[in-house]
């Protein structure tokens, strides 16, 4: 009885890699409704918020940091989710793995870039907040851009992730409600953290959104970096490599 070899691991390759990236972003560019999703939807969202909240700033530069974090993250995650399994359904991603591309050049491709993407949309959501909508930030406006980026990288990675366990574009919508809403939830935009019962402060300890918004709370109130914000920002970031290394793990060649 014959057996099928398992295919050889590919080594990690920059060229591989940036080629990767380089394709997705030639697909992106003939695709002006996902761009618009990802680099103007956060900063109208903000827009909006402050304007609700025209009769009290205080409540904007309160809650404006945070979500400075959150909205490029949801998009991020949305939107990766989506444009993954698409190349899966499609039949392209069996074809650009059966070429000498490893799993881990195609996620690090994708991940490179829309994390170029995402330092656009942090860029321009940051500048907004800080420059044209008044956001009052008491330590560096770049430290909120680093958070930011990285939040969005984090939604990229687990977009990436979560894409391997949808079998078409509504179910990886559906994922939203399981992976997005509960650290929407917990990570203490509506309630601070050390006040919510015990068991969900636990859980709301072992997820990223939390330090997320802690380190934009950090950035917002303090002038220099201190040790809570290095803790938070090397969170985040570790958590999107690990994510990152998840989705190498579980990608598939095409839906069953």
């Amino acid at each position: 009885m014959s057996t099928t070899a398992p295919a050889p691991t590919r080594a990690l390759s920059a060229s591989r890699t940036t080629a990767t990236a380089a394709r997705v972003l030639r697909q992106l560019r003939h695709d002006p409704r996902t761009i618009a999703l990802m680099l103007l939807v956060p900063c109208l969202m903000l827009f909006l918020l402050r304007y609700v909240f025209d009769g009290s700033a205080r409540t904007f530069d309160d809650i404006g940091a945070s979500l400075l974090g959150i909205f490029p993250l949801i998009t991020m995650f949305l939107v990766t989710s989506i444009a993954t399994l698409r190349e899966r359904t499609s039949g392209t991603l069996e074809r650009l793995l059966a070429m000498p591309l490893g799993k881990g050049d195609l996620i690090a491709g994708y991940a490179l870039a829309f994390g170029a993407l995402a330092i656009v949309q942090s860029a321009l959501a940051t500048g907004l907040a800080v420059w044209f909508l008044g956001l009052d930030v008491t330590g560096s406006p770049w430290l909120l851009l680093l958070i930011a980026l990285l939040d969005a990288l984090l939604g990229t990675a687990l977009g990436l992730f979560v894409s391997a366990f949808a079998a078409s574009e509504f179910q990886a919508v559906q994922f939203m409600p399981a992976v997005i809403f509960p650290q929407l939830l917990l990570c203490g935009l509506f309630a601070p953290r050390d006040t919510m019962h015990p068991v969900l402060e636990t859980i709301s300890d072992a997820l990223p959104m939390s330090y997320a918004v802690d380190g934009m709370n950090q950035v917002l109130q303090h002038t220099d970096m201190t040790t809570a914000l290095v803790r938070d920002t090397l969170i985040v970031a570790g958590c999107a490599l690990l994510v990152l290394g998840l989705g190498a793990a579980t990608l598939k060649r095409r839906t069953a």
